[in-house]
């Protein structure tokens, strides 16, 4: 296949994935979740030459980089907006944009918020994509071991912030007949999959994405087709 339609077909079977990538980490902004996704295939055509056999990972490595430019972004904006005297109206859009503090998941999600970006990064990409650990490495940009040791590291942190949350936040059970698991712990990966159970593979169901034609321009238009 030419590089056009390498990128035609990476468009059709992985434009919902690379969206629910973005709409998981820009909660209640589906404008900006929109202008992203743009942007992601704005690169990935520009790059059309640079897309792997397998361009998932490789797509989520670039919506990575295009949502760090819109978080910048968007925090610049709300800085301008609490100078202007809005202090209320980002303090509402905030509460607006955090999870559900009653919902079985929300000690997770608060453990969860408490690492580093990097550490997040990574435990969603196991969790909420659902990547092996060399597809990881390619979204990352590093090698599969490097990926290996954050994944794992990662997990350990957040097994060290959950075990810190549960006592203030989840009575503990009365004494049971039955064992309790070896470490008396749940496994992390599980919980975040389990706070965030939105399917996250594309196998090729659901609606058609919008036209590519109307992402950043029309770039699938006859004066690129055979660019």
């Amino acid at each position: 296949m030419s590089n056009d339609e390498i990128f035609a077909a990476a468009y059709r079977e992985h434009y919902w994935a690379v969206s629910r990538y973005v709409a998981r980490r820009l909660p209640g902004r589906p404008d900006e979740v929109e202008e992203v996704v743009a942007e992601v295939f704005t690169v990935a055509w520009r790059r059309r030459r640079d897309l792997p056999d397998a361009p998932l990972p490789w797509l989520y490595g670039v919506a990575r980089n295009c949502l760090a430019n819109a978080v910048r972004g968007y925090g610049r904006r709300r800085r301008l907006v609490d100078r202007l005297g809005n202090d209320e109206a980002a303090h509402g859009r905030h509460i607006m944009d955090s999870p559900d503090t009653e919902g079985p998941g929300a000690w997770v999600h608060e453990a969860l918020a408490r690492l580093s970006p990097a550490d997040q990064e990574v435990l969603r990409l196991a969790a909420w994509e659902e990547l092996g650990t060399d597809e990881i490495a390619v979204a990352l940009g590093c090698g599969t071991r490097a990926a290996v040791m954050r994944l794992h590291r990662a997990r350990n942190r957040l097994r060290a912030q959950i075990d810190r949350i549960r006592p203030a936040t989840v009575a503990e059970p009365p004494p049971v007949e039955q064992s309790p698991p070896a470490d008396g712990r749940p496994d992390p990966g599980h919980a975040v999959a389990t706070a965030r159970a939105t399917p996250a593979r594309d196998h090729g169901h659901g609606p058609r994405p919008p036209h590519p034609a109307g992402v950043r321009g029309a770039h699938l238009s006859k004066d690129h087709r055979h660019a």
